[in-house]
């Protein structure tokens, strides 16, 4: 048993390393090295490895090695429980890994009777990762921290009506049950403190993404060959629904007939989509496979290499988004790059990126506005009139002042809680 069980913590998060699953995964791996650098016993309880599609070995290097990592059995229904790709509903609630709530749970209890620890924290957006930790938290009492980063149960999300009730219901069980909610953005957060009004102002709290500063160390942008054609990056998933380029490469090919390209020549990577087989037809069709590649994915570190070489960067954020911030978006901002946004206005992603005065802003979805902001985006690089942050103040969302920040407050809840 540990002497001390106030600076424990028990991590409960499906996607941890080595999972390549997006940099959401990062921002994991910062909390818990934050909590370790500040002399927490820290276990992070997740699934073996082989449950994830992409495997990054190198991503376990960044993890503080005094971090215990818990691998429990789980099995995908989807995958694994089907027949011919058939399987009953309830065996998808809240999501396909509902199996992990079981062999998690098994796997939680033991560890914590080798050490009880101070608190549970759970991550979405894997529903099943807070519904095991609220069982943990109701069998044991040990307070509960619900890292929701992004909403859950949104208008038209889950489109499964019985997912979505499931989804509500953990909501429910979090405003009722967890010590701390907690969000990625103040967006987000204030969206559940209208619908949660019953929840006390001390457990709202906001962690944003940030930036693993530690992995930009040794990477330097190339030098530009006075020569070549603009370049242009997305690195990252498109999602079909919440990202769809399809408006951007209609926009792309109107330019392409107008011949704007021909002297403003442009190179559009697109790198890791995650739906290659869904865009290729798309840009055969808009003509541009002459400005548009699509790109297999790259080690984490090579894609952060990629960001920096590139003239500018493109962000894709539906309007359906607007509460939420991808951590590519602090990546974009620390490779000091323009960046061309294809967002709401009025979203927090755009709100971020204006105030630091990197973006060209217009909506995923209309494209005439995408067809200006296009040229007007080509001729401002062109003339080099982009002004961006310096370094300092950049920083300041590094992933390791946020994730201590967030530990200093957690510390302070906990020990008012004690106190009382």
């Amino acid at each position: 048993m540990a002497s001390d069980n106030t600076r424990s913590a028990l991590m409960v998060a499906y996607h941890f390393p080595p999972a390549a699953f997006s940099s959401g995964v990062h921002r994991l791996v910062a909390l818990a090295n934050a909590l370790s650098a500040q002399c927490w016993d820290v276990s992070v309880l997740t699934v073996r490895e082989q449950l994830y599609e992409r495997t990054d070995a190198a991503a376990l290097e960044a993890v503080d090695p005094r971090v215990r990592i818990l691998r429990s059995r789980a099995y995908d229904t989807r995958k694994h429980l089907s027949i011919k790709g058939r399987y009953l509903q309830t065996m998808a609630l809240p999501d396909t890994l509902q199996s992990w709530v079981l062999f998690g749970l098994i796997a939680g209890l033991r560890q914590i009777r080798r050490q009880r620890p101070a608190v549970i924290l759970s991550s979405y957006p894997i529903a099943s990762s807070h519904l095991l930790a609220y069982c943990l938290h109701r069998l044991t009492g040990i307070p509960w921290i619900a890292d929701f980063r992004d909403p859950m149960a949104q208008d038209g999300y889950p489109s499964n009506r019985a997912q979505w009730k499931s989804f509500k219901w953990i909501e429910e069980r979090a405003a009722k049950h967890a010590r701390l909610l907690v969000f990625a953005t103040d967006g987000a957060m204030n969206e559940y403190r209208r619908r949660y009004p019953q929840v006390s102002e001390e457990r709202w709290a906001v962690m944003s993404n940030g930036f693993d500063g530690e992995r930009y160390a040794d990477i330097v942008a190339a030098p530009r060959a006075a020569d070549r054609p603009t370049t242009l990056l997305h690195s990252g998933l498109i999602y079909p629904m919440e990202r769809n380029p399809e408006a951007l490469f209609k926009a792309l090919g109107r330019l392409q007939q107008e011949g704007f390209f021909n002297s403003h020549p442009l190179r559009l990577t697109l790198r890791a989509t995650g739906h290659d087989t869904a865009y290729a037809p798309m840009i055969a069709a808009a003509g541009i496979d002459q400005i548009v590649s699509l790109e297999p994915p790259v080690p984490y570190t090579q894609a952060l290499q990629e960001m920096f070489d590139a003239d500018a960067l493109l962000l894709l954020q539906g309007a359906d988004c607007n509460q939420q911030i991808p951590a590519k978006a602090y990546e974009y901002l620390r490779a000091r790059k323009p960046v061309l946004a294809l967002t709401d206005p009025e979203g927090d992603t755009a709100r971020l990126l204006a105030d630091n005065g990197v973006a060209a802003i217009a909506s995923l979805y209309d494209e005439d506005a995408i067809a200006d902001a296009l040229k007007n985006f080509c001729l401002k690089l062109q003339q080099e009139r982009f002004v961006l942050p310096d370094l300092e103040a950049i920083n300041r969302y590094d992933r390791r002042t946020i994730s201590a920040e967030f530990v200093g407050h957690l510390e302070s809840v906990l020990a008012k809680e004690s106190a009382a």
